[in-house]
């Protein structure tokens, strides 16, 4: 068991066919086709990454699987673009680096941050966000440091926070994290 079991666990339980989907740092395009598949043909899915190789490597899997999403070229921080306010059934995230890619490239507080934000302004009511903090090496600890702290000060009247940790790993285990979005016209922050 690990990180993405966990995740895609919780995604299988959670999209139904005909949802709207984001994956917000697509990568390897693992979860944009899992994505694509639990929404079905009557579903959208809009898949995002910064990096040339990612969105190669995502169409690519699409393709060979048959699948079908919105693979675009562009920041998590920029996915209000791509989706109205209210709409979006899931989001999910993959913070840290693309494996196997540059190790000088990975996400930061600066975008990831708003980019949590603006995905929230985005699910609907019953929505969820599903993150994997990746963290330690190249990108050390200051972007995890940051979104827990962030996700501390989220309205409990409108989401719900679960952070889990591998208490028995070693070596900087990447940290599942959901939020569900409980009720519309709550802030995002405060009480």
């Amino acid at each position: 068991m690990n990180t993405l079991d966990v995740v895609h666990d919780l995604l299988r339980r959670q999209v139904r066919p005909g949802a709207c989907c984001i994956d917000a740092t697509a990568g390897k395009g693992r979860d944009t086709a899992l994505l694509c598949r639990l929404a079905g043909p009557t579903g959208r899915v809009v898949a995002l990454d910064i990096q040339p190789a990612a969105v190669a490597q995502t169409r690519a899997l699409l393709a060979a699987e048959g699948l079908r999403a919105e693979v675009v070229l562009d920041s998590h921080a920029n996915m209000a673009r791509y989706a109205a306010p209210g709409t979006v059934d899931c989001i999910v995230f993959n913070f840290g680096r693309l494996p196997g890619g540059d190790p000088k490239i990975f996400t930061t507080a600066a975008t990831s941050l708003p980019a949590i934000d603006a995905g929230l302004a985005l699910l609907k009511p019953g929505g969820v966000m599903a993150l994997a903090l990746y963290y330690g090496k190249e990108n050390g600890y200051d972007e995890k440091n940051a979104i827990l702290q962030h996700l501390k000060s989220l309205n409990d009247r409108a989401f719900t926070v679960l952070a889990c940790d591998w208490l028995n790993r070693r070596h900087d285990p990447p940290l599942p994290i959901f939020i569900w979005k409980e009720q519309a016209g709550c802030d995002i922050i405060g009480r």
